[in-house]
């Protein structure tokens, strides 16, 4: 008989007084409150789909200028270079360090041969400069964390169907990050059509077998499994974002105006931007960085430190070349370069300095 056989759950026993212990989880939110916490977004669409306005729009404030031209005699301007922007932002008490991701628009040129690819070694390398801290022998003792949590894909209002180019970054950048499609400019669609719009994008999401965060697990318990439900029903987000003020029966809402009459992007008749913004910052946040952290790093990292092993031990190789329920995952990043046990490296996160797009 195994010891592990032997082991029981312990029984419940009842106090007779007041011991206090019920107050830990004070102490861990005084401890985390005092730290802070992290949240790193990346915007990933083709250009003028409005991706720097809409983070603005979730976050109520300026963080991040946007390229859309204000006059028609302007010269045309997007992101050409990958950008990480900074800032500490408060509320109620509460700290939070967010890092947007500002990509390039991919499908902008004429030869659009894996233009994804900067975006994907941009993500791999976050999660290996994370692998890098952790392996060093004196290690802060809060590592940074540049790793991206979310990605929102921004699709083109066409009313029609994915392009063939979406489907494919799709498929890439669902296999390392968190990725939350959204329909961008939804006002340009009608009821009819942005309803039949998101019946066909969820058609081919799942023909392609195309797994998209929110993710199903058996650790939820029946209300979260009901919340990701609905936000399943709801993907893609329509949203509309704006961050110019518009009056409406005498309250200034954001909103845009146009002459048939205002769009109230927090009015959830006229698009779906609330539920993002909820779901974002309300009831997802922290199981983004969670997952992030249980799902896509921790596949990055299987199979990082089982290249180191084979690297170092080659006799073992063939032992070890045989797959892993965690380095056999979907999530499992391919061709990744075995990382090297070397001093902790910056982050491209914790400057507002542009980073170049990889070759």
């Amino acid at each position: 008989m195994s010891s592990s056989s032997l082991i029981t759950e312990p029984a419940a026993v009842s106090l007779e007084g007041y011991v206090g212990f019920d107050t830990i989880t004070q102490q861990i939110e005084k401890k985390l409150l005092k730290r802070g916490f992290h949240f790193n977004v990346m915007v990933v669409g083709q250009s003028g789909l409005g991706k720097s306005t809409l983070v603005n729009t979730i976050f109520a404030s300026h963080l991040i200028e946007s390229k859309a031209r204000l006059a028609t005699e302007e010269p045309p301007r997007q992101t050409t270079e990958i950008q990480t922007v900074s800032h500490l932002i408060e509320e109620n008490g509460v700290r939070l360090r967010l890092n947007i991701v500002d990509t390039p628009g991919y499908g902008d040129q004429v030869n659009n041969e894996n233009c994804w690819e900067p975006i994907i070694k941009y993500i791999k390398d976050q999660h290996s400069a994370y692998l890098r801290k952790e392996l060093t022998a004196t290690r802060d003792r809060y590592i940074q964390d540049s790793r991206v949590h979310c990605c929102l894909f921004f699709i083109s209002p066409t009313g029609h169907a994915l392009k063939p180019i979406d489907i494919v970054v799709l498929k890439k950048l669902s296999e390392v990050v968190n990725v939350v499609p959204v329909i961008a400019k939804s006002d340009s669609l009608t009821i009819e059509e942005r309803h039949a719009f998101k019946q066909r994008i969820k058609a081919e999401l799942v023909f392609h077998n195309i797994k998209l965060y929110p993710y199903e697990s058996d650790e939820d318990d029946e209300q979260e499994q009901a919340l990701n439900e609905s936000i399943r029903e709801l993907l893609p987000f329509a949203i509309v974002g704006s961050e110019r003020n518009v009056t409406i029966d005498g309250k200034a809402v954001r909103g845009r105006k146009n002459r048939y009459g205002v769009i109230n992007v927090e009015n959830e008749e006229h698009c779906e931007f609330i539920y993002l913004r909820n779901f974002l910052t309300r009831t997802h946040l922290q199981d983004l960085i969670e997952t992030t952290a249980q799902i896509h790093y921790e596949a990055f990292r299987a199979k990082q430190l089982l290249a180191i092993k084979e690297s170092t031990n080659p006799s073992s190789a063939s032992t070890a070349s045989q797959p892993s329920a965690a380095a056999t995952s979907q999530d499992t990043l391919p061709n990744s370069p075995p990382v090297a046990v070397s001093p902790a490296m910056g982050s491209p996160a914790q400057s507002n300095q542009s980073v170049p797009a990889f070759g």
